[in-house]
């Protein structure tokens, strides 16, 4: 169930600007955080150094690593998984109860408790594959929230061979924690993109946010090189998970980063990609990931239960053609480009 780099890009025009005294002023910045690249921009009328802001949120982004990062030995996450003596910080605390919410919501199709079968297939920091069907069942066993829990501002695990895997939903909560520092600023028009999770607040010279989702094929490494939709979208946020950016092949078989909690095998579904919209990125992560684990039809059931989220999602048929499901209240914010077929 390890998050892959996400199928979405933003699509914008740098360093916009205007003259007039009614009409907002935009500045951006990019950079590098958690492995991946990220870009803001953002309404500037409270004339706010981008370079200064932009050490700011660099900042914000690395005590994040030093929270939840698989990738940081040092992180708080890292030291509770081997065991160690470690606080949660409220970063951890949040985005565990956040997991856990989605965790019941999905019955099981996303779990941060993955951890072991994800290794065990050979994904996340220095893995290698050892997965076999003798070692499935020991392997289950530490498996599933109700195996651990915060007690007293303390992580309890059943058994301490369980450990977290924060992946899945930790790029989009960083997303979150963005914004909220962009709100606290009194910033009311911005787009904040991470790792190509989205969220956007306002608009931009008075027109809806434009984003692009990536056609889902094998390799497929440098967003906006093949553009499957454009989003229009404003005070929401948007997530995508896919299983043609990070996978395997061994033996002829293709194995996919993101694997099933409830059953340990990764995941074997026409579904090729989902896209989830929820008011918060983290939400929309965890789901993302949820609804491409479960399938096209479960993913479709879960969805009209769900109404609060809306979904794209592009899956193959049996002759593998690319087909796409659109939730109703999307469609007439989405249009698919010429070249997605």
């Amino acid at each position: 169930m390890r998050k892959a780099v996400l199928s979405i890009i933003v699509l914008f025009i740098l360093s916009v600007s205007s003259c007039k005294d009614n009409k907002p002023v935009f500045a951006n910045f990019t950079g590098f955080a958690q492995g991946s690249t990220y870009s803001i921009v953002y309404d500037n009328k409270k004339n706010i150094d981008p370079g200064d802001l932009r050490q700011k949120v660099e900042k914000i982004l690395n005590n994040f690593d030093k929270s939840l990062s698989l990738y940081n030995d040092s992180s708080i996450l890292s030291k509770i998984n081997r065991n160690e003596d470690a606080v949660p910080d409220s970063f951890f605390i949040e985005v565990f109860r956040k997991s856990g919410i989605i965790s019941q919501m999905t019955e099981g199709a996303f779990d941060i408790t993955v951890a072991p079968l994800v290794k065990a297939w050979g994904f996340g920091p220095d893995a290698h594959k050892s997965f076999t069907e003798t070692n499935r069942d020991s392997l289950l066993k530490l498996v599933g929230m109700s195996k651990v829990s915060l007690i007293n501002g303390r992580l309890i695990k059943s058994d301490p061979h369980i450990s977290l895997d924060f992946n899945a939903i930790a790029q989009g909560y960083s997303v979150d924690v963005i914004c909220r520092f962009f709100d606290s600023l009194g910033i009311k028009n911005y787009l904040v993109e991470i790792g190509g999770e989205v969220r956007s607040k306002g608009k931009k010279a008075g027109n809806l946010w434009r984003i692009g989702i990536d056609k889902p094929v094998d390799n497929n490494m440098t967003p906006g090189q093949s553009i499957q939709a454009i989003l229009k979208m404003t005070d929401r946020a948007i997530s995508t998970s896919g299983n043609y950016r990070k996978f395997y092949v061994e033996d002829g078989v293709k194995y996919s980063h993101h694997i099933d909690p409830r059953t340990g095998y990764t995941t074997k579904n026409t579904l090729l990609s989902v896209s989830i919209i929820a008011d918060e990125c983290a939400m929309a992560d965890g789901v993302a990931t949820g609804c491409l684990v479960m399938g096209k039809d479960k993913a479709i059931e879960f969805l009209g239960v769900h109404p609060e989220f809306e979904a794209y999602m592009v899956y193959s048929d049996e002759n593998g053609n690319f087909k796409t499901w659109t939730s109703e209240k999307l469609k007439s914010y989405l249009s698919e480009t010429e070249n997605n077929q």
